[in-house]
């Protein structure tokens, strides 16, 4: 369930200015939505998979934090984010 290179490569490429700039805030909140939304994926098909689930709420606040982070840093940026990974506010 972890992410590809290529995967990630898009996602920068997506959400950076710069691909060299791989840890921002914007790129780390674009990682973790994509993980996110491969393991519901993975939820749906396996509904008992307990361990699954931790981790999927253990990265649902971890991007929570992020984004109240980036919100609080540059209000502008926040809701670029959000646009372009289709989030609600």
């Amino acid at each position: 369930m972890a992410l590809t290179t290529k995967e990630k490569a898009k996602i920068i490429e997506d959400v950076s200015d710069d691909k060299k700039n791989t840890g921002s805030t914007d790129v780390q909140i674009g990682l973790v939505s994509k993980a996110i939304d491969k393991l519901v994926l993975h939820l749906k098909k396996n509904p008992q998979d307990v361990h699954s689930k931790k981790g999927l709420i253990k990265m649902v606040i971890q991007r929570k934090k992020q984004l109240a982070y980036l919100k609080k840093i540059s209000e502008k940026r926040y809701l670029a984010i959000i646009k372009k990974i289709g989030l609600k506010k």
